[in-house]
């Protein structure tokens, strides 16, 4: 991923207002590591149940503002993030919805899916597994991996972008 300012973060968000994207706490973008990530995805320190996605597309960055639903899964259970397609326990998933962009958006209309809890699918599919005969390369199935990362929040991107 390439590196974003916090201008570009805040002028990219497709589903918020001037207001929120100025009231959005931002993370420490000097530490981030642009080169092993898909996406930036952070929860909003002051308001917890708030979160954000920010990921070029088409040469831009397309932000996205979430929020976390307020009820959990039962404990027990496992869930499976729609992004990474990591399978985990479900208090580590969490269902995010998002404000579709424009007039639907501001109309109330929203699209939802489960997402891991800390928004970090890009350092989850780069744990490889371990060598195996039976198995492709390890390397193989982390690139399959970033790949489908990508396309499927590239289909969540263009349901929140739909009019």
């Amino acid at each position: 991923m390439q590196p974003l300012t916090e201008t570009e973060i805040r002028e990219s968000l497709v589903n918020a207002t001037a207001g929120d994207a100025a009231r959005m706490t931002l993370p420490g973008l000097h530490e981030m590591l642009w080169d092993q990530r898909e996406y930036l995805g952070w929860r909003d320190s002051r308001q917890p149940h708030r979160a954000y996605i920010v990921h070029w597309r088409e040469g831009r960055p397309v932000g996205m503002m979430l929020r976390a639903a307020d009820n959990r899964m039962r404990p027990g259970m496992n869930a499976m993030c729609s992004l990474c397609q990591t399978p985990r326990p479900a208090a580590q998933v969490s269902m995010f919805s998002a404000p579709r962009a424009g007039e639907p958006g501001r109309d109330g209309d929203t699209v939802g899916t489960y997402i891991c809890s800390d928004l970090a699918c890009s350092i989850t599919i780069r744990i490889a597994p371990p060598a195996h005969e039976m198995q492709p390369d390890p390397v193989e199935i982390v690139e399959r991996r970033i790949a489908t990362l990508q396309s499927r929040l590239d289909a969540f991107t263009d349901r929140v972008l739909a009019e």
